[in-house]
């Protein structure tokens, strides 16, 4: 796609898809750092925006390629370690005595490194798992409905994710950054929680793919 030949709506249509991207990739490794409880699921409040990472990704894909797909994915990784140091350089910084919000600001924007640095991991490699699957379907089987290629894809990523954020981020970097390690069975009952909700998120999703125009 040559950049000089967009129009001024296509011009928008990148930069809102790219654009959205970065920042649903931002707002659910803060989300990360909370865990809530709905039903009888125990999740990271990241789940329900990052998921629709995963579409948004889809849909990047469709409109502009892998390569610029792969690109997005590798700078959001970055952006948010980025963002995740200087939070928690913000949350070591002294207050003054008046702010006194200072200790309640730091318990909430101090990231939990293992936490971070696991979803960070997690997110890289399953978006970039999400990009290969995605191109496959697409190869193989371009007369199958285009939902298709963003619910075969996320089936396979999606799943990885979960495993990957809740064994690092509950099991292994705890005893590497210090923090309770919750063994791997809490980990694995974290993971199903995600899938489960990642699942109804996705097939929410999936119209979203139609929303933009194939790169062609």
């Amino acid at each position: 796609m040559k950049l000089s030949n967009l129009t001024k709506k296509e011009i928008w249509s990148v930069i809102l898809l790219v654009g959205s991207y970065l920042v649903f990739q931002a707002l659910a490794d803060i989300g990360a750092t909370k865990i809530v409880r709905i039903h009888s699921f125990t999740i990271p409040a990241g789940t329900f925006i990052f998921t629709l990472t995963f579409t948004l990704r889809d849909m990047l894909h469709k409109r502009l390629g892998k390569e610029w797909a792969k690109a997005t994915i590798l700078t959001a990784g970055g952006l948010n370690l980025v963002m995740a140091m200087y939070l928690q350089l913000m949350a070591v910084l002294p207050s003054p005595k008046f702010f006194e919000l200072g200790e309640a600001w730091n318990s909430i924007f101090g990231l939990v490194p293992s936490i971070t640095i696991a979803s960070i991991v997690a997110e890289v490699i399953s978006e970039l798992i999400d990009t290969e699957i995605y191109q496959l379907w697409k190869n193989r089987f371009s007369k199958f409905p285009q939902w298709s290629r963003v619910l075969v894809s996320n089936a396979v990523s999606l799943p990885i994710d979960s495993l990957i954020f809740a064994v690092l981020a509950f099991t292994f970097l705890p005893l590497i950054f210090g923090g309770e390690s919750l063994g791997i069975s809490t980990a694995l009952g974290l993971t199903m929680g995600q899938i489960v909700w990642k699942t109804i998120v996705t097939v929410i999703s999936l119209p979203g793919i139609y929303l933009v125009k194939g790169r062609d």
